[in-house]
């Protein structure tokens, strides 16, 4: 095997594993390890799920956005496979499925939204490993209780208040 072949192999891997790493930080809540796999500047563009307009922002704000979103879920599950990647010296390009279950036991409905869909990463190396600098995600469909969002957030708004409650 050349030196190229196995640079591509290692590559690849480190990449699949960001992308990886994208999913289980956020469904262990581990947010430093979700944090670690984006540039300082990210792109992101969600807009086929939450419409709007797709932004540029601080990956600190973003990390911070998706722990308040998520967070106040009971359980998730994000499952990321048939990763397609293209590197080209610096740069490279992640193509994933993806599968998004978000779970909340609710009086008002469906306990579960599931999205399902796929994921473009732009990544880019940096000096300790790949990470995304541009994030799109596609939800190709959708099965359960959008509902659950608003009241995922509502119980980490409250769990907060208590936490905060209790430095009091």
């Amino acid at each position: 095997m050349t030196d190229d072949a196995l640079r591509t192999l290692l590559d690849r891997q480190a990449i699949s594993d960001t992308v990886i790493r994208y999913a289980t930080g956020i469904d262990m809540r581990d947010w430093e390890a979700y944090r670690s796999c984006f540039t300082d500047e990210v792109e992101i563009d969600f807009t086929s799920f939450g419409g709007g307009e797709p932004g540029v922002m601080r990956a600190d704000d973003w990390v911070a956005g998706v722990r308040a979103g998520l967070s106040g879920f009971a359980a998730t599950q994000h499952i990321s496979a048939n990763h397609v990647i293209d590197v080209a010296g610096d740069e490279a390009t992640c193509v994933s499925y993806m599968q998004a279950q978000h779970f909340l036991p609710n009086d008002r409905g469906d306990a579960t939204l599931t999205l399902g869909g796929y994921y473009t990463n732009a990544l880019v190396r940096a000096p300790d490993g790949w990470r995304i600098r541009r994030c799109r995600l596609t939800v190709t469909w959708t099965t359960g209780n959008r509902h659950v969002f608003e009241l995922a957030r509502e119980r980490y708004a409250a769990m907060r208040a208590d936490a905060d409650g209790d430095r009091g």
